[in-house]
């Protein structure tokens, strides 16, 4: 794990930044699939979840990390697989605590997000963005 230093907080800073604005995008498609369209949770979910990481991906690309040189396909891609895994982690987590808990399926939904959000910011910052 990478030593806590300025640069790398101010990034975990930014990364929280679009990560928040991403949470607007998550939760923007997964309502309006989920309440409006009715499509069943897990798969409104991970519909907000593919809107939100394209947009989050750009957003790091350009002003969290700054990365100018490396291929961006290659990049989404990683990006991706590591969305992906938060994916599985979060779904988990929602099913237990809402499906198995009967918590409120907003607040699962949110407290995930925050979670796997610290998986995100460090297997991009060492595997996609690395320097």
């Amino acid at each position: 794990m990478p030593t806590v230093t300025y640069p790398l907080f101010l990034k975990f800073l930014k990364f929280s930044i679009v990560g928040f604005s991403g949470i607007f995008v998550d939760f923007g498609i997964t309502y309006i699939f989920k309440e409006k369209v009715k499509i069943h949770k897990y798969i409104a979910s991970s519909a907000g979840f593919v809107f939100a990481t394209a947009s989050n991906y750009y957003l790091n690309r350009v002003w969290t990390f700054k990365s100018v040189g490396a291929s961006a396909i290659v990049q989404f891609e990683k990006f991706f697989i590591i969305a992906c895994i938060g994916l599985i982690i979060s779904n988990t987590l929602i099913y237990i605590f809402n499906d198995k808990l009967k918590y409120n399926f907003w607040v699962c939904k949110l407290s995930a997000i925050i979670l796997v959000s610290f998986w995100n910011f460090f297997a991009n910052y060492i595997y996609t963005f690395a320097t």
